[in-house]
C-alpha cells in the first residue's frame, strides 16, 4: 500500500478486521479501509463485531465491509454498528432471486444506518418496564368482550 500511494493511487485495501492493520494503512496514506466481515465468499456474516467497532475507533476515514455478508441481516448489522458502506458480490449474485436480494441489500443499508444515527437504547442486564406506571388512567379495565368499564364491578370482581 505504501508503494502504491507513493506513486499516486489511492488505495483502498481489502483487509482484515485487525485494528492494528487497519491504523498502519490510514498511517501509509489509505484513505479508507475495507476488512473482511467473514472469509470471502462464505455468507457467514459479521463473525466478529467487536473487532469491527474497535478497528471503527481505532481509525478516522471511511470503514467498508467488503466480505462475507450473507443476507440483508448481515448488513444491517454491519451499519448499526457504524460502518460506512457494505460491498457485497456473492450474497445478491448467488441468491435465488438477486433482484429481490439487492433490493432487500438497499433497504437493510438504510435501516442500520438509520438506527446507527438513531441511536440504540442502552443493553441493561434486567428487565426494566418500559410502559409509563405515571399518567394512566385509574380504575380503566377491559370488560368481557373488550369493552372498557370501572373498576372490578363490570367483570364481576369484588
Amino acid at each position: 500500500a505504501r508503494v502504491l500511494v507513493k506513486e499516486g493511487f489511492v488505495v483502498l485495501p481489502y483487509t482484515s478486521d485487525d485494528p492494528i492493520v487497519a491504523r498502519k494503512l490510514v498511517d501509509v496514506g489509505c484513505p479508507a479501509v475495507m476488512p473482511l466481515g467473514a472469509p470471502i465468499g462464505s455468507g457467514q456474516g459479521l463473525r466478529n463485531p467487536y473487532n469491527l467497532r474497535i478497528l471503527m475507533e481505532s481509525v478516522r476515514v471511511p470503514v467498508l465491509v467488503d466480505a462475507g455478508v450473507g443476507t440483508a441481516s448481515d448488513a444491517a448489522v454491519a451499519m448499526e454498528l457504524g460502518c460506512d458502506g457494505v460491498l457485497m458480490n456473492t450474497a445478491i449474485a448467488a441468491a435465488q432471486d438477486p433482484v429481490r436480494m439487492a433490493r432487500a441489500m438497499r433497504r437493510a443499508v438504510e435501516a442500520g444506518r438509520d438506527a446507527f444515527l438513531a441511536g440504540r437504547m442502552p443493553r441493561k442486564l434486567y428487565a426494566n418496564a418500559s410502559s409509563p406506571l405515571e399518567g394512566m388512567v385509574a380504575g380503566i379495565t377491559a370488560a368481557p368482550g373488550g369493552a372498557l368499564a370501572r373498576g372490578h364491578d363490570a367483570l364481576g370482581i369484588e
